[in-house]
Parts: structure tokens; C-alpha cells; sequence
């Protein structure tokens, strides 16, 4: 009887995990979005495999694709199936520290025939000189460009998976987590542990002590200070950890997002952590509020490259049309939602892109008086920008491990 090579122990992970890699490739969709299909059946452990095989193969494309073009008489064509097999083959045998022959045994079986033959020759002759990767990923010609004279810095920080933030409901019990779960800590009300922590399973989780959240991310409703019982909107609040933040920073909180699924997230995170906000459904640009707002969070919808460092596939598939589009959206949530704020009253906008058309380009564009951000706000290695706005990005604090890239900027309604 002839072996079914679905039978071969891993084959099903590399299956999904070039699956995934055609998903973004090939349609332009996120990880996130082409994990439902491309994961289905899968056990966790092949599932984690799978997302880990396509990352570390969108993350290092470029430098792969160096290497097979270097073993091949002729160049592949980018989307041809024998190049994308490679590029997950030597994801694991470079990224992953699988052993060469594991990967054969495991990737070969995608493919057939003369394309078979091809991605073992190619897969021998590099193992066999010995080939490394850099230091540090390189980008994308395209992403290098837009990123200018960071592009360098952003690779470096992009060369690993980042580090687990979590922010805390109390940042007075800062130090005690910090023993607790043996994490660091680098302003108050955050810790920072190891990667590939089971989040579930952390003392505290079941109690809402702490959420996810990166430091970078936390940095715009810090900004907003402490509420003491005032309101605040929470714009495009969705998953939810901005209005956490401003809940337990003592605001009023209306949360507002356009995706009920996306709140239901939210919603549960606030049972969790016992922390109250007002939760609505609804489209920005349709919505009105009843009374305005002491203060507003615009975290607004973005390309999202900032976050690269957990989300390589955006390296690949955000380019000025999205960009361009994207950039419309925030600056008529800006102009809508700063209308709807009480006499001196705050805005803080944020995005974590990279990109300047969604940052430092959109603040120009704002009438209210700008409320620069003093770096007694920032935690320390971070200052704020001659325009007193926030730029982050994955190249700072590498002694640290790094955080997502984001732009910040406050205003006040005087």
C-alpha cells in the first residue's frame, strides 16, 4: 500500500505554514487573517510550528531569496512554488535550528518532479558551503527607502521576535509583579518578560491584574493622565487595551469601535480585569455623542508597520496605495473627532506605523494647540521630538528588546 504523505510526522505544519506564506504573498492578506483556513485541523503544537515557519520566512524573504538565487543557474520566478519551499526550508534549517535533514524530510513532499529535484539540489548546495544569515534582516528596497536613515536601526530591532509586554491595572504593584513573575520592568505599570511565555497560565491572568499590551502601545493613554472621573472616548477602541488603560487611570470610558466581534474581546478583558467602560458598536463617521469629552484617543486604523517585529508580513504587503488610503481615514476621524471635544479638553492620536504620511504628516494637519509630551512622560532611553510628539521604533531600547514602532501626538482645546 502507498504511504499517504500526509502521513509523514510534520508534513501537515509545512503544508499550512505554505498556506500562509500564499496567503500574503500571493492575496495581500495578514497572517491574522489566513490563519483560520490555513491552520484548520491542525493540533496547536503543528499550528505554533506553521506561524513560526512563516514568519521567520517573511521576516528574513529577502536574505532567503538571496541565497537561493545564488545556487540556481537561472532565477526563479517569485512566485514560483520550488522558490517559496525553499524559502520555508531554510527558514527552519536557519531560524529555527532544524537539522538539514529533518527539513528535506518535512518540506520535499510539497513538491513533485523536476520542481522536487530542483529544491533538493538548491537546499544541498547551500547547506553544504555553509551559508549564514546577517546580523540583521534585510528590508525590502520599497520599506528600506520610505524608512530612510532608521531603515538600518528598524532591521536590527526586526531581527528577533519581541520580548512579552503586559501593562498592570495597579502601577503601584509594579515591583511586586516584577518579583513575582520574575519580569523587568521599564516605567511604571510595565513588565517585560521572555518571549514564548503561555500567557494564560501567568500568575495574575485569571485575576485581570495585567493584560498584553507593548510598551510602545501603552504610551498614548499615559499621556491622558489620570481621569478622576471625567470622560473619555476611546476611538476605534478595539481589542481593548487602550481603554483598559484609561479605566483604570480612573476615566469615564466610552469605548467606540465598528467591529461588535472585535469588542467582544474587549468586553471579556474588561470582566476580567473588573474595570468599567461604556462599550458601543458603531461607525465613527456615523456616531454622535451625546455630551463632549474631557479627552479622546484616536488610536487609529493603520498599516500597522510599526508592529513588524510581531507581524512580519506587513513588510510585504503594505505599500503607498494602503498607505495612501489609510492616511485619508485618519485624517477625517482627526477633523470628526476634535469637534468633539469640552474646553480644554485633550487629543492624543496614535498609530503604530512607521510611515510618515500617517504620523508626523497628519499632526501638521490638526487647528487645536499642540501639548508637546515632556520626556518625564517617557520611560527612560526615550525623548520626544523638537515638535514634542512621540516617534518609537523596533531600533530603540535594543538593550532592552526593543518596541513597536509608533507615532504619538497630544493637542489641547483651549
Amino acid at each position: 500500500m502507498a504511504n499517504n504523505s500526509n502521513d509523514i510526522p510534520g508534513l501537515p505544519a509545512r503544508r499550512a505554514a505554505l498556506r500562509l506564506l500564499d496567503g500574503v504573498l500571493r492575496r495581500g492578506e495578514t497572517l491574522e487573517q489566513n490563519e483560520t483556513a490555513a491552520l484548520r485541523g491542525l493540533p496547536a503544537s503543528d499550528a505554533g510550528l506553521a506561524r513560526a515557519i512563516a514568519a521567520e520566512t517573511l521576516r528574513w524573504l529577502v536574505d532567503f531569496d538571496a541565497l537561493i538565487d545564488s545556487a540556481t543557474r537561472e532565477v526563479l520566478p517569485e512566485d514560483a512554488k520550488p522558490r517559496t519551499v525553499l524559502r520555508l526550508m531554510l527558514a527552519q534549517w536557519l531560524r529555527l535550528d532544524t537539522p538539514p535533514h529533518a527539513v528535506i524530510a518535512t518540506a520535499l513532499p510539497l513538491l513533485s518532479g523536476g520542481p522536487k529535484r530542483l529544491a533538493h539540489g538548491v537546499f544541498g548546495a547551500l547547506t553544504k558551503r555553509g551559508v549564514e544569515l546577517p546580523a540583521a534582516p534585510t528590508l525590502p528596497e520599497a520599506v528600506a527607502e520610505r524608512w530612510g536613515e532608521r531603515a538600518e536601526a528598524i532591521a536590527a530591532g526586526l531581527a528577533e521576535p519581541p520580548p512579552l509586554d503586559l501593562t498592570l491595572r495597579d502601577p503601584a504593584q509594579t515591583a511586586e509583579w516584577a518579583v513575582k513573575l520574575g519580569a523587568d520592568s521599564l516605567m511604571p505599570g510595565h513588565l517585560r518578560l521572555s518571549r514564548g511565555q503561555a500567557v494564560h497560565g501567568l500568575e495574575g491572568f485569571e485575576d485581570g491584574a495585567w493584560w498584553v499590551q507593548d510598551l510602545a502601545a501603552s504610551l498614548p493613554a499615559r499621556l491622558l493622565g489620570d481621569g478622576q472621573g471625567r470622560r473619555a472616548l476611546d476611538l476605534c477602541a478595539a481589542p481593548g487595551g487602550k481603554t483598559l488603560q484609561l479605566a483604570a487611570q480612573g476615566w469615564q470610558v466610552t469605548a467606540l469601535d465598528i467591529s461588535a466581534k472585535r469588542l467582544k474581546l474587549l468586553e471579556e478583558n474588561l470582566k476580567r480585569t473588573g474595570l468599567e467602560a461604556e462599550v458601543i458598536a458603531a461607525d465613527a463617521f456615523k456616531w454622535e455623542p451625546e455630551a463632549p469629552f474631557d479627552a479622546i484617543l484616536i488610536d487609529a486604523p493603520c498599516t500597522a508597520t510599526g508592529t513588524a517585529r510581531r507581524h512580519p508580513d506587513v513588510l510585504h504587503r503594505i505599500g503607498p496605495r494602503q498607505i495612501e488610503d489609510l492616511s485619508e481615514v485618519q485624517a477625517r476621524l482627526i477633523e470628526r473627532a476634535s469637534g468633539w471635544l469640552t474646553p480644554g479638553g485633550a487629543l492624543v492620536y496614535a498609530v503604530c506605523s512607521l510611515e510618515s504620511e500617517e504620523g508626523e504628516d497628519q499632526a501638521e494637519k490638526v487647528w487645536l494647540p499642540r501639548e508637546p509630551v515632556s520626556a518625564e512622560e517617557l520611560p527612560a532611553g526615550l525623548s520626544p521630538t523638537a515638535h514634542g510628539t512621540v516617534r518609537t521604533d523596533p531600533g530603540m531600547l535594543p538593550e532592552h528588546g526593543g518596541l513597536d514602532g509608533f507615532f504619538i501626538a497630544r493637542w489641547r482645546n483651549s
